[in-house]
């Protein structure tokens, strides 16, 4: 006989509890369609909405055509709206071939002088500490902050009449204002900052090392500028020239206020616009501005290859400089 098992009391079930992580896996098993995956935004700061990078896009073209390519393109067309022979009427008076040659020996002065002073004072900055040389960075930025009219009301003060200057000069027969020495002197002092501004970053980024050497070698300060420095400037200091040279040409406030006006003898390319527009002589006055619109065209291609020139040349320096 087999013994009965003694019972105490009721038959309890004994609970099996699960294990905390397959509570937790099939408390994350979804379907895959109730999973939503947060799309998480790029971490590129340029990185913009579809529609903001159209509207930017489209935006360009437009502001471009607008203010560049439709007043340019007016220029030319009503330059020649009466024909060819109307436009070369317009170019070929008197008072334009004046106003051309004027503008053009004032660019050849301007632009030299420019050039010597631009290139000494970016040598003097970038090269030597001296007392004064936070002032002359200053003054070098004068004509930026300076109205141009205000820059021409100042040498018609000091040289005019009513200057302090008058009585000599008056004695001596000479004439400054209404007159090429004042025109030279105002296209001078607003343009006189493009040259020197394209040189001190450049000199300064550059060093003194090998000017330094050339001259431990026994080169002459000379020899130093002509075989170092120069070759190393030069298509920053053709920048600046290109530059100086535009606005030489394209200066209208500082020199309609010390050159009187007078036809023929006074007048720039830029005022006799002016005048001729002022006259009603509408295709005279386009056909000028028509010159000025190809300078400016042809200074924004010099620029544009001074520009490429210059990046070549500091590429150039900067793998020559890793490979030593």
């Amino acid at each position: 006989m087999v013994a009965a098992t003694p019972s105490f009391g009721p038959t309890r079930q004994r609970r099996v509890i699960p294990e905390k992580d397959s509570i937790m896996s099939d408390s994350l098993t979804l379907p895959a369609a109730a999973v939503q995956v947060p799309k998480v935004r790029s971490s590129d700061p340029t990185d913009e909405p579809r529609l903001v990078k159209v509207v930017l896009i489209g935006l360009a073209p437009v502001f471009f055509a607008l203010f560049l390519v439709l007043p340019l393109a007016s220029v030319f067309v009503t330059a020649l709206g009466k024909g060819i022979g109307a436009y070369w009427d317009g170019l070929s008076n008197d008072d334009a071939l004046s106003a051309i040659r004027l503008t053009l020996l004032i660019a050849l002065i301007a632009v030299p002088l420019n050039l010597v002073f631009g290139v000494a004072a970016s040598w003097a900055i970038a090269r030597f500490d001296f007392k004064g040389k936070s002032v002359l960075t200053t003054l070098i930025d004068l004509p930026f902050s300076v109205s141009p009219v205000i820059a021409g009301m100042t040498f018609l003060l000091i040289f005019g009449r009513q200057g302090p200057l008058w009585d000599w000069l008056d004695a001596n027969n000479l004439r400054i204002v209404f007159a090429l020495p004042g025109l030279v002197l105002a296209t001078v002092f607003v343009t006189f900052p493009f040259v020197a501004r394209e040189l001190i970053p450049l000199m300064q980024a550059q060093g003194s090392e090998e000017e330094e050497a050339a001259r431990v070698l026994g080169a002459s300060g000379w020899q130093v500028f002509t075989r170092v420095t120069l070759p190393k400037i030069k298509w920053g200091l053709l920048y600046g020239v290109i530059l100086c040279n535009a606005r030489a040409m394209g200066e209208f406030g500082a020199v309609s206020v010390v050159s009187g006006h007078i036809r023929g003898e006074t007048n720039t390319l830029p005022l006799h616009v002016e005048i001729e527009y002022n006259d009603y002589h509408t295709v005279g006055a386009f056909a000028a501005a028509s010159i000025l619109a190809l300078l400016a065209l042809a200074t924004l291609g010099l620029k544009l290859w001074a520009e490429r020139k210059l990046a070549q040349d500091k590429a150039a320096r900067r793998i020559e400089a890793t490979e030593t």
